[in-house]
């Protein structure tokens, strides 16, 4: 059910470089009460107005460092994500997103860490793509929001 608040509403934001547009942020909050060691983060599912960002066009950024691929957040096993902390989804995009609402399409995947299960050998080798509905932990829904393009500044 707390899919359902895993994007800040008025987050949805365009994303500039050096006066070009690059891509679009999201504001993310994580599912499981216990929080997450990052290592165990696999990326998300996210489709906006129908076009699909893979974990490859997306960059994390949380506590206090830069963005990062998921792929270097894969070694981060003593760092933590705490469930009240928000953290930056960053998505190359080029050109970003048009002005208005936009629908998306969205899903965390997150490896749990209940103990062992028969999955976890492989998934550590290889994580499931995100979408799959394999590591989504409490968020086991691609779960569907409406949000508008906010072009204010953050404060």
């Amino acid at each position: 059910m707390f899919d359902n608040f895993l994007i800040r509403p008025d987050s949805l934001r365009n994303e500039t470089r050096d006066g070009h547009t690059v891509g679009f942020t999201l504001a993310v909050r994580h599912a499981n009460y216990r929080g997450v060691f990052l290592s165990l983060h696999n990326g998300y599912f996210i489709e906006v107005d129908g076009v699909e960002y893979p974990t490859g066009a997306q960059t994390f950024e949380i506590n206090g460092q830069r963005p990062r691929t998921f792929e270097e957040t894969r070694t981060a096993v003593h760092e933590h994500w705490d469930y009240d902390d928000e953290a930056i989804l960053h998505v190359a995009a080029p050109g970003g997103l048009t002005p208005g609402e936009h629908s998306i399409r969205f899903q965390q995947s997150v490896l749990a860490a209940y103990g062992y299960l028969p999955t976890d050998e492989e998934w550590v080798k290889n994580p499931p793509t995100p979408g799959t509905g394999a590591g989504s932990d409490k968020a086991p829904d691609i779960v569907t929001y409406t949000l508008a393009l906010n072009d204010k500044e953050e404060n």
